[in-house]
């Protein structure tokens, strides 16, 4: 509990001075409908939690099916790319120059052709995300330990026992860093793709909200949107510690 004391009061001290400036300010301001205070947005957000609630669930839905379609397609196509020369030189170099794309001017179009359901949010999602899971997991693959392999070979060892047995778990780390970066792209994506065209979710939410000039409640799904992608990076990094167990934790404040 000290450890975790010692850990928590910087963050928490940095928030609590940001809130107190956040009050200073909008009580200098004195205009609730530009600038609400914090006070007024945690009241307001309580008090129409019903139709918040069922936006965080929907864009929440549409974030978790990105990510995954995400992390299906960026781990198939980093083993196809490892496992193939042919593959890694007709597809590596088309995968990055797809992210010169602005994917912002994709957006209207993955509506048009998948409608305003759930589908081209999901689609988008996956489109952000994709990107950093696919490179850590190809340099992860990469990375893999050249004497490891060599043992391997000379027991025998077919390619698909190589790569499950040795260059797989030599890919982890980096899959989990480059799925880090990922997820806190995934509800930005998921609201950007409401605001495009959508009925529901956060960004339908923050939009009918800004109509009546709510700034109260675009400013609680605003805290609510960072609070679930806090609540998916902390998942995230507790899968990370307990599928590899063998990684000694990084000692980020350790003196060198």
């Amino acid at each position: 509990m000290t450890r975790l004391a010692r850990r928590a009061w910087p963050p928490a001290l940095v928030l609590a001075l940001l809130v107190l400036g956040w009050d200073l300010a909008a009580n200098a301001v004195s205009a609730s409908d530009t600038l609400p205070g914090p006070w007024l947005v945690v009241r307001s957000s309580w008090n129409d939690r019903s139709n918040l609630l069922d936006a965080m669930w929907a864009t929440s839905q549409e974030a978790l099916l990105g990510i995954a379609l995400a992390i299906v397609c960026a781990v198939a196509l980093a083993i196809a790319i490892d496992w193939s020369r042919t593959v890694r030189r007709g597809i590596y170099p088309l995968m990055v120059i797809s992210q010169t794309i602005p994917l912002i001017a994709l957006a209207p179009l993955v509506v048009i052709w998948f409608g305003f359901g759930a589908a081209p949010k999901v689609v988008l999602v996956a489109l952000f995300t994709f990107f950093a899971i696919a490179i850590g997991t190809i340099q992860g693959l990469g990375s893999a330990d050249p004497d490891a392999m060599d043992l391997l070979r000379t027991m025998g060892a077919s390619r698909a026992q190589l790569l499950w047995r040795v260059r797989v778990p030599s890919a982890l780390p980096q899959f989990f860093t480059g799925l880090k970066v990922s997820v806190t792209f995934a509800y930005v994506s998921a609201i950007f793709a409401e605001y495009v065209g959508s009925t529901q979710g956060l960004g339908y939410y923050m939009s009918v909200s800004k109509q009546f000039f709510r700034a109260d409640l675009v400013f609680g799904a605003v805290i609510v949107s960072a609070g679930l992608t806090l609540v998916l990076f902390g998942l995230v990094a507790a899968c990370e510690r307990a599928v590899i167990r063998w990684r000694p934790p990084a000692q980020a404040d350790a003196a060198w």
